[in-house]
């Protein structure tokens, strides 16, 4: 387990040095995550350690919810001062997303007959 946490830490770290040196409008770990994607790209395999680590992550997902929530606690009256505008950000943002969904999975239809 050690092995495959070190290297989402060697991921997450040369992200962090891309989004220092080259790219600093994208978050660190956002850049690492691609990487690392690349990486199992170009490798076609994942190794055991790795695998061993994201499932024990996936098993333990709900944790992640907690300190969102903590955050949604503690700014409570700001979001209920602002409810119309998240609302509407919301609904736009899901109704962009299906509409992009629907026209990549047209195209992508097209392609394979």
């Amino acid at each position: 387990m050690i092995i495959g946490l070190t290297q989402i830490l060697i991921f997450q770290g040369l992200g962090e040095l891309c989004s220092k040196f080259l790219l600093p409008t994208i978050p660190g770990p956002v850049i690492g995550l691609v990487l690392l994607l690349v990486f199992l790209f170009f490798k076609k395999e994942i190794n055991p350690h790795l695998l061993l680590v994201s499932d024990t992550f996936s098993q333990h997902l709900g944790l992640l919810f907690i300190p969102a929530a903590v955050g949604a606690i503690l700014y409570l009256p700001a979001l209920k001062e602002h409810a119309g505008a998240i609302v509407l950000a919301l609904l736009g943002s899901v109704a962009i997303t299906i509409a992009v969904s629907v026209l990549i999975m047209k195209y992508l239809s097209k392609e394979s007959s």
